[in-house]
């Protein structure tokens, strides 16, 4: 064997070294990965075989404690509400009531004033003045006098207690005299207006 055969021998035999190592990396790698997908698949497996009466007993059990905070959420709302509300029937004419307490000052001064002079005039003028402020006050409370004055008559705010007769064409379904005024709460009727209607 010349040196050159062995040189070629000695190449071929070092140009295989790295590719059988290339390999063995290779297959190492591979294993390794198929190593980790097993372990994962391992562990899904475990998961899935895990007791289902204990998955669903943990279930059960986180959902008995979100509907115990919704009860004891709901329970102190409706203990609020009833509070609210019963604060709302015993004090809800507080309002009205302070705005009304002027016009009772008013009246009770009238009445003195009233032993003082024996001129109906004044005591006229006065009373005016009173059912002037008591309306407005009535106003801004949202109270409104339905109206009734050349009116159609209209069943949701009218309350026909007397007919009359031979009022003419033009006349016919209006109203033609109010004997008790109506009122309303902020757009609600709280009391229908008694009226005569033209037949």
């Amino acid at each position: 064997m010349t040196e050159k055969d062995i040189n070629i021998e000695g190449e071929e035999t070092l140009d295989e070294a790295p590719v059988e190592e290339t390999a063995k990396e290779a297959d190492a790698e591979e294993n390794t990965s198929e190593e980790t997908v097993a372990e994962e698949t391992a562990a899904e497996d475990a998961e899935e075989e895990k007791d289902p009466l204990e998955k669903a007993q943990a279930q059960i059990e986180e959902l008995k404690t979100q509907l115990l905070y919704k009860v004891a959420e709901f329970e102190n709302y409706r203990k609020r509400t009833l509070k609210e509300r019963a604060e709302l029937i015993l004090n809800g004419g507080e309002k009205v009531i302070t705005a009304i307490l002027p016009i009772i000052d008013d009246m009770e001064r009238a009445i003195e004033n009233g032993a003082k002079t024996d001129d109906p005039e004044v005591l006229r003028e006065g009373m005016t003045l009173i059912h002037q402020k008591f309306m407005k006050t009535l106003e801004s409370q949202g109270v409104s006098k339905i109206d009734t004055k050349d009116a159609d008559f209209d069943t949701d705010v009218h309350e026909a207690v007397a007919m009359v007769p031979g009022m003419g064409e033009d006349k016919k379904g209006k109203v033609i005299d109010c004997l008790q005024e109506g009122y309303k709460l902020n757009d609600k009727v709280i009391r229908h207006a008694k009226v005569a209607v033209g037949q």
